[in-house]
């Protein structure tokens, strides 16, 4: 029997995966596979683009292997991807001419540095809604151009491309017939402008990067081109950044609705409508997507150390043998008995942007035990995505009424506990948290006519659990405080810049 099914290309940093979801979004078959990371120097992170296509192709090629389906059965193609990742490759050979430079990579800080220090930080963020930093794409390909020999000149002439990774994909995916990305991942480079939704001739003379180098931006749903699968064409009909996919899972279609991935770091988004806010708290302002020639724009936080810092009990401690026995550790105490854990192992994120911040565990007394200590740093994540929530509510003048939550960490009910008492709210958890891959497939679902529109496709999110907030706001209020002084003591400690 014939049945109407999604595949969703999810590509992330460290490995490629592809789901199959059925129309009601449940999720019928999946893929892994991981790929190199490549370190060739101190803060430099790169990919090679071709172990990132190989990766993602052979998921592809054992979902659609599957015996519960047929390919024809596939009815459209969403991918979803790892953001600011940037490869430049030759337009005629499609070849790579280096590796990919990952989102994580720092070697572009000090270029930043000097855009800082000439006064280009308020136009910049005026014109792309983000705070110049190495994170985005802009400085990598300036880098790329500068570096690679030759390079400067094929762009010049026009034969070379840019892509992040959704573009690279569906660059091979069409045999280099289709070079597009979409708007919430053009919104991550730094090049183009979220107001007038076109690259910035301005910024691009800035940064010295040829506009023809660059991919046609599409809105998020629609058809850009079809992949030819085991003898069968699927339209390629959804693309968006993996926080605008995962926002988009989550059904936070609304404006003022607000979304936490508790990943390695954790990634907040807000919903904030038709129009852009600016942040005048170091957040950023990006877009959400575009379906139907309508452009939903969000506010955007990062924590650098979310459940990494779960990982650093386990691994660097040795207080837990396995992640998720930090639940059981910290509940073994009511409170963390004065103790706070500010997990800035790599600097603290936004609101804060302290590269120099570091980690510190303060308050311990001679009764502090492993408890407290795992108690505090289920805390210390909560508390940073607190600091994020209020930065957001302030640019947005909007109080946050339910948290919508999901990645690997939002199992741990009782982190999703201390969450709702700080805030005083309700924080949701779906009952399918692949909110990820999921947006993906309900973008091009919406393009090839599988979803009317939004309002169906919201019937479909299903709630798993709700943490409401069971405790006095005192005690909160005396955390938060001791939170804060312990972040100002972990601030610039790194003095050696």
């Amino acid at each position: 029997m014939s049945q109407q099914l999604i595949l969703a290309l999810d590509q992330g940093t460290t490995s490629s995966r592809s789901i199959v979801f059925d129309v009601s979004g449940n999720n019928i078959a999946s893929s892994q596979q991981d790929f190199e990371q490549i370190f060739p120097k101190n803060g430099w992170v790169e990919h090679d683009p071709e172990a990132i296509w190989q990766s993602q192709l052979k998921t592809i090629n054992e979902v659609l292997s599957k015996d519960a389906y047929k390919v024809k059965d596939i009815s459209a193609i969403g991918i979803t991807n790892q953001r600011e990742t940037t490869i430049v490759w030759n337009r005629k050979t499609g070849e790579p001419i280096y590796n990919a430079i990952v989102w994580q990579d720092r070697r572009t800080a000090a270029f930043c540095d000097q855009l800082k220090a000439k006064g280009y930080a308020e136009e910049i963020q005026e014109k792309t809604g983000l705070i110049i930093d190495a994170y985005f794409s802009g400085s990598k390909i300036k880098w790329i151009l500068d570096n690679v020999p030759k390079a400067k000149d094929l762009a010049e002439k026009g034969e070379l491309c840019f892509g992040t990774v959704d573009t690279w994909l569906i660059f091979k995916l069409t045999k280099g017939n289709v070079y597009v990305t979409d708007v919430s991942n053009a919104s991550r480079t730094m090049i183009f402008n979220i107001h007038t939704l076109k690259w910035d001739k301005e910024l691009l003379d800035l940064f010295g990067i040829p506009e023809t180098m660059l991919p046609e931006v599409k809105s998020s749903s629609e058809i850009y081109g079809y992949a030819e699968l085991f003898g069968e064409k699927i339209p390629i009909a959804g693309i968006a950044g993996d926080q605008q996919a995962a926002l988009f899972g989550q059904l936070c279609t609304k404006k003022g609705m607000v979304k936490n991935t508790y990943g390695t770091g954790c990634f907040l988004l807000m919903n904030t409508g038709k129009t852009p806010v600016a942040s005048q708290n170091q957040l950023l302002t990006t877009i959400a997507w575009q379906i139907n020639g309508k452009t939903q724009y969000a506010l955007e936080g990062s924590v650098f150390v979310g459940g990494a810092a779960v990982q650093w009990l386990r691994d660097g401690l040795n207080l837990i043998d396995d992640a998720k026995d930090v639940e059981a550790l910290a509940s073994q105490v009511d409170d963390s008995d004065g103790v706070i854990v500010v997990p800035a192992f790599t600097g603290l994120g936004s609101p804060y942007w302290d590269p120099y911040a570091r980690g510190s565990i303060q308050g311990i007394s001679r009764g502090t035990t492993k408890s407290h200590i795992a108690r505090a740093t289920l805390e210390g994540i909560a508390l940073q995505v607190y600091d994020i929530v209020k930065a957001m509510e302030s640019d947005a003048n909007m109080h946050l009424k339910e948290l919508r939550v999901d990645g690997g960490a939002s199992a741990n009910d009782l982190l999703l506990q201390i969450q709702s008492d700080i805030f005083k709210c309700d924080v949701v958890r779906p009952t399918n948290l692949e909110t990820t891959a999921l947006g993906a497939a309900y973008l091009a679902g919406l393009a090839v006519g599988m979803y009317k529109n939004k309002k169906q496709i919201r019937k479909q999110w299903k709630k798993d659990k709700t943490f409401n907030p069971n405790t006095n706001s005192e005690k909160q209020l005396k955390l938060i405080s001791q939170w804060h002084k312990a972040v100002n003591r972990s601030k610039n400690w790194v003095e050696d810049n």
